[in-house]
């Protein structure tokens, strides 16, 4: 995971490098979980403790967190998709799943409104069938599902080129050949892919009023993806 703080006021300042580093506690949290688990839907992983709110859907200041698996693993993107879906309509009724990805370590998808435009992000546990909001920005900037939801306006002072650029800027300083894709617009944030010649390898989001980058590092490689149908 990386951020880099690219400008601000001095209240956003002090206040992104906190959510930062409550974001590397959670997130570190639940890779070691992943190591030391079957799969992260039984109730002794990340959750437990009450942060995302434990078993079930209802989470931290409202928001929601998981949803427990059946220990059925997940065996491709229909599958992935229709998990997603429970999860989405439990969330939000209404809500849809867009995109859903296959990577090395999960699944994940992107939770869409009947118009297209883009609510959250989700992670699917290829061993369990758990699903939760993935780490991240869409736990920690997302100003609908997130866990600042509540306290956070919808206000966006960088449109999607100006997203593409800070993404590619910030790639060309890691030196690895990789650029990014197109951004898609989530509340408070866009995610976009990395690419390299062309082939999908990962994704990364930037805050929509910071210009903050955030990779998405716990994927793993990138397998496969199906769109919305």
């Amino acid at each position: 995971m990386a951020i880099t703080q690219n400008r601000g006021s001095w209240f956003r300042g002090w206040w992104v490098p906190a959510i930062a580093l409550v974001a590397l506690l959670i997130s570190g949290g639940w890779l070691v979980t992943q190591q030391l688990s079957s799969g992260w839907g039984s109730g002794s992983n990340w959750g437990e403790s009450g942060m995302m709110g434990g078993t079930g859907y209802q989470g931290m200041m409202g928001g929601y967190g998981r949803v427990d698996g059946d220990a059925e693993p997940v065996n491709d993107l229909n599958q992935a998709r229709e998990r997603a879906a429970g999860f989405a309509e439990a969330l939000q009724p209404g809500l849809e799943v867009g995109e859903v990805m296959r990577f090395e370590n999960h699944y994940y998808a992107d939770l869409q409104n009947s118009d297209g435009s883009k609510a959250t992000e989700v992670l699917v546990d290829s061993r369990s069938g758990a699903v939760r909001l993935e780490m991240g920005p869409a736990t920690m900037w997302n100003t609908r599902f997130g866990m600042m939801g509540r306290n956070s306006g919808t206000e966006v002072d960088i449109s999607t080129t100006q997203a593409q650029q800070i993404a590619d800027r910030w790639l060309a300083d890691r030196g690895d050949g990789l650029t990014s894709d197109d951004p898609v617009q989530f509340p408070g944030y866009y995610t976009l892919h990395t690419v390299r010649n062309g082939d999908i390898t990962g994704m990364l989001s930037v805050h929509a009023v910071t210009g903050d980058v955030w990779y998405h590092s716990w994927h793993g490689d990138f397998v496969e993806m199906s769109e919305h149908s």
